[in-house]
């Protein structure tokens, strides 16, 4: 079995942080949340190799990344866009890698912006007891957050209705970015995009797919994130640190009071700074301030700010800022 892993969105939502990074490269504890996928990946026997698929802009920052990487399996497979406008959609560009990799084994598709807590393992063994193609379903346990992804109806655990982004959702159970397909369905990717559907969102694939063949959900519990928000990012930091605090040993504290669930990186200085639920990266310098819910890039100079969910960019420096 081959792996895919999703990496090519430009994550507009989280600019200026992700505006020249990979989002999929924010840090998450003493990882990223894409290693979180290597990772795994790297340990699972079914799989023995694993395509990193994202755009001509970041394929540099991937390169960088694979080579000092120690993992084996993972090898980067390039689509040619480099802008938002440009892109080929979900569909769209894991049709065009299975073409240009030339694929025909089964194929684990993975969006790697996305953190789950359930094993692949269990996933894949799932998968080859219903030996058809298969989602990963979760209950976000309202319909109001169902409305920003694909509703799954399931009888027993087969896909009968999918609705992607309805405006009333008829469930809260949902499809999340994992699914496994055999080899002879990827042949059916060039069908739907030949047929004139969206390819965009894998959900209506899956809407498509699931009323020609059978289609199965693995459901899991625990939990969650879509890293596409600026809320999420911290949810899912908040969730790896446990409730804690992770300060490095190079930063700096004087008179600052930093909070639960707040991730202070190398060679940061806060002075006389209160931070809860935030991510503050290399060599930020804060001072005079409070930070609530907010991420603040590498080398950024603020002083004398009220920060509320907030996204701040690298380099930034506030014109009543400290001095240098």
């Amino acid at each position: 079995m081959k792996a895919v892993v999703l990496a090519g969105g430009y994550a507009t939502r989280l600019w200026p942080i992700t505006r020249h990074r990979p989002k999929m490269f924010l840090p998450l504890g003493e990882t990223t949340v894409i290693e979180r996928i290597y990772a795994e990946l790297e340990a699972e026997p079914r799989v023995d190799e694993v395509y990193v698929s994202t755009n001509e802009r970041f394929a540099p920052d991937f390169e960088a990344q694979l080579a000092d990487s120690p993992y084996d399996k993972p090898r980067l497979s390039v689509e040619q866009t480099r802008e938002e406008d440009e892109k080929l959609g979900v569909v769209g560009a894991l049709a065009q890698l299975v073409e240009r990799e030339e694929l025909d084994d089964d194929l684990l598709v993975i969006a790697g912006d996305n953190i789950f807590d359930f094993a692949v393992g269990d996933f894949l063994e799932y998968y080859e007891q219903r030996a058809g193609p298969t989602i990963a379903a979760y209950d976000v346990g309202s319909t109001e957050r169902a409305t920003a992804y694909g509703v799954v109806d399931l009888e027993d655990d087969r896909v009968v209705d999918f609705q992607e982004k309805p405006d009333d959702p008829p469930g809260t159970r949902v499809s999340v970015g994992c699914y496994a397909f055999p080899a002879e369905t990827l042949e059916l990717l060039s069908t739907y995009l030949e047929g004139g559907n969206d390819p965009d969102e894998p959900g209506w694939f899956v809407q498509w797919l699931q009323s020609r063949e059978p289609t199965y959900a693995y459901t899991f519990e625990g939990d969650w994130f879509d890293i596409g928000t600026r809320e999420s990012y911290l949810d899912a930091v908040a969730w790896q640190l446990d409730g804690e605090a992770r300060v490095a040993d190079t930063a700096s504290l004087e008179n600052a009071t930093v909070g639960d669930d707040v991730h202070v990186m190398a060679d940061a200085t806060l002075v006389d700074v209160d931070v809860e639920q935030a991510v503050i990266f290399p060599n930020v310098r804060l001072e005079g301030s409070t930070v609530r819910r907010s991420i603040v890039d590498e080398s950024a100079t603020l002083g004398g700010l009220e920060l509320h969910d907030a996204l701040i960019g690298a380099y930034t420096q506030i014109p009543d800022g400290p001095a240098n």
